[in-house]
């Protein structure tokens, strides 16, 4: 891995985005994907990666 992030691409921040899913951390998936969408170029293929790590924030229910 490489220590300056500006080397890394949109497939090592969707890597990191399923990491952290798989580890119960949506809001910290739901930013690398966010960085992946950004870091790619096709529009179609950015707004797959959004939905696929929507900001928990936005749809989380809160309970008494």
């Amino acid at each position: 891995m490489t220590s300056d992030p500006a080397d890394l691409t949109a497939s090592d921040y969707l890597d990191g985005a399923r990491e952290m899913t798989a580890a119960d951390r949506p809001y910290l998936a739901h930013l690398l994907a966010e960085e992946a969408a950004r870091r790619t170029t096709d529009p179609a293929t950015a707004a797959g990666i959004r939905a696929r790590f929507p900001d928990p924030t936005a749809t989380r229910e809160e309970t008494d």
